[in-house]
């Protein structure tokens, strides 16, 4: 709406906070039904009760692409096809909708999953070829999945899973689980026990707190090659993955999740990678 001069003076007087409530509170409103609408919706439609999967809008999903691009340091182009590539793995989607229909908490998640931000994972392997992948944190391995899916689509290279917890895992079956090597113990002990220059991406879901991600970053050095990139789910409320990157002379990106029709605020993935870093 186009202001007048009756509204210009208002907004210039006392009354202001006043005339100016019932515009807030509809603006507040209008944001809240829609949540509501999308919470009731997910309610009812979903099982899911944490590792939420949803799409991403439009726009973001192009961020991401550009996000992976800047990480890897390859024509944005290339990164949006393999953003395309593994959307369209039938064989993956089946393989995860088939596991976890079978899976004893079949009862707690959704069978179709939704990769949004855990895309990118799979890209970066596909631009950067490692030879050695790590992921820290595990749960189901949805992420171990895509990883493993883009290793085998590279035709070389091997993921190390690593997780405190025994049963960890249970999606990174068939072909996905013969590029795997499965790691149960302390994240930080492990990543210290990788090989000098062998890992090309760790990947951080640990999801601990700052002092532990900072402990991981520390123990792992060693084992990075000159141009291993680390990626952290955690960066959208940890410091510790800029932080690091300062202190080593990395640059450091943060990407966003925009869920499309869903709840959730959304999560992101910090990047830590070779470059200019930061001068002060």
């Amino acid at each position: 709406m186009q202001p007048t001069p009756l509204t210009r003076r208002i907004a210039a007087s006392p009354l202001a906070p006043v005339a100016n409530f019932p515009v807030r509170l509809a603006t507040v409103a209008r944001h809240n039904a829609k949540v509501l609408k999308q919470s009731g919706s997910w309610l009812v439609r979903s099982r899911e009760n944490a590792c939420f999967t949803y799409d991403l809008k439009d726009v973001n999903r192009e961020q991401l692409a550009w996000f992976a691009a800047t990480v890897t340091g390859h024509p944005v182009s290339e990164l949006r096809g393999y953003l395309d590539e593994v959307e369209a793995d039938h064989d993956l989607r089946e393989h995860l909708r088939r596991t976890l229909a079978a899976s004893p908490r079949r009862r707690t998640c959704d069978h179709l999953v939704r990769y949004a931000r855990r895309a990118a994972a799979y890209a970066v392997v596909r631009a950067l070829r490692p030879e050695r992948v790590v992921e820290a944190g595990v749960h189901r391995g949805i992420t171990s999945c895509l990883l493993a899916a883009a290793l085998l689509r590279n035709g070389s290279g091997r993921l190390t899973t690593v997780d405190i917890d025994p049963q960890y895992g249970e999606l990174v079956r068939g072909p996905y689980a013969d590029v795997t090597d499965r790691v149960v113990g302390d994240s930080v002990t492990e990543l210290g026990r990788l090989a000098p220059g062998s890992v090309g991406l760790l990947m951080l879901d640990t999801y601990v707190g700052h002092a532990h991600e900072t402990a991981e970053l520390d123990a792992v050095v060693p084992a990075l090659n000159e141009q291993a990139v680390v990626m952290s789910t955690a960066s959208h409320w940890l410091t510790s993955l800029g932080e690091w990157s300062e202190r080593h002379g990395r640059s450091y990106l943060h990407f966003r999740e925009d869920p499309a029709g869903h709840w959730h605020p959304g999560e992101g993935y910090g990047a830590s990678f070779p470059g200019q870093g930061i001068t002060r």
